[in-house]
């Protein structure tokens, strides 16, 4: 009975090792999105779905989150994965405020599409232009949110604060879009792609009236160059009959620096060959490359990211 005893304790190691190595082999990488009502939720989502079936054994798992805490997230450790806005990512790397310190771990993936910093108020409101804010109330994503500082730079170039409005802080556009329906705010801001759903969500019961931001570009700028003027073409929303300007800048998918160079390897070129699938989402990824993926906007290209743009011929 011995031999058979020696023989069965053999297998129950192997058996125990072969599930180590199995559980090992399993990888759960976590990303963090954006608000409840913005298009980083289901674009999300399309990635985790183009991962997960191409790379068996990695789950995602998707994290509400936000532009700025979004970077703070992959630096400090609380996520691999996140959006970035341009502007924001890059005040981390600098060291400017809101970041406490540099953020030292924050590597860029692809650059995806450009950020409409939209202003909305009601059409019945009398709020024509930025100036016209001041005390009024205001929907304002909370803290951490790259439009919540976008707010607070508008209000600064035109010589306002929080202090002058009635401030109301909400965790997502759908709940800013239900202040704004009970006439409870009668601004909300929001960084996002054009339509956005929150605001056509807005239109069907109150008319609006998109602010043309044309006159605070430039002031815009000199805060952070990252800024760029761009236009709101007419039409985009109901009752909108004239192009305005919004303040815009680059949405990009950003990840650990000290990520395996394999793994961000396969992760970037699985959505590098899916993109109708991305597409399909985000109106404004139309017509997006690898090389426009892997254009330079002032964060460093992960080391894995740089393999396959150089592999796809779209940086030397």
């Amino acid at each position: 009975m011995k031999p058979v005893i020696r023989l069965l304790a053999v297998a129950a190691t192997a058996g125990a090792m072969a599930l180590g190595a199995g559980a090992a082999s399993a990888q759960t990488i976590r990303l963090m999105t954006g608000p409840q009502g913005g298009v980083w939720v289901p674009l999300g989502a399309a990635m985790k779905n183009l991962w997960e079936t191409g790379m068996p054994g990695v789950t995602v798992q998707t994290l509400p989150g936000a532009g700025i805490a979004n970077v703070r997230g992959v630096d400090e450790g609380r996520t691999e994965w996140g959006f970035g806005n341009s502007i924001s990512t890059v005040d981390g790397i600098n060291g400017a405020e809101p970041f406490p310190r540099r953020t030292q771990n924050v590597c860029n993936i692809a650059t995806l599409y450009p950020q409409y910093f939209q202003v909305v108020a009601l059409a019945d409101s009398g709020i024509n232009t930025v100036r016209d804010l001041r005390g009024r109330s205001i929907a304002v994503q909370t803290r951490g949110n790259t439009a919540e500082v976008a707010t607070r730079q508008m209000l600064q170039v035109v010589g306002l604060s929080y202090n002058d409005l009635r401030v109301n802080f909400q965790a997502s556009y759908t709940d800013a879009v239900s202040l704004m329906k009970d006439g409870h705010a009668q601004v909300f801001t929001l960084g996002t792609t054009i339509p956005a759903s929150s605001i056509m969500d807005l239109a069907t019961s109150r008319p609006v009236r998109i602010l043309d931001l044309a006159e605070i570009v430039d002031g815009m700028r000199r805060i952070n160059p990252g800024y760029v003027g761009v236009p709101l073409p007419a039409n985009t929303y109901p009752g909108q009959a004239q192009a305005v300007t919004q303040v815009g800048y680059m949405t990009h998918l950003i990840a650990a620096c000290n990520q395996p160079e394999d793994r961000i390897y396969a992760m970037t070129r699985i959505l590098a060959q899916n993109l109708p699938a991305l597409q399909a989402i985000v109106r404004d990824m139309q017509g997006l490359t690898p090389r426009q993926m892997a254009q330079d906007i002032g964060v460093p290209l992960h080391p894995g990211a740089q393999r396959f743009y150089r592999e796809a011929g779209a940086i030397n």
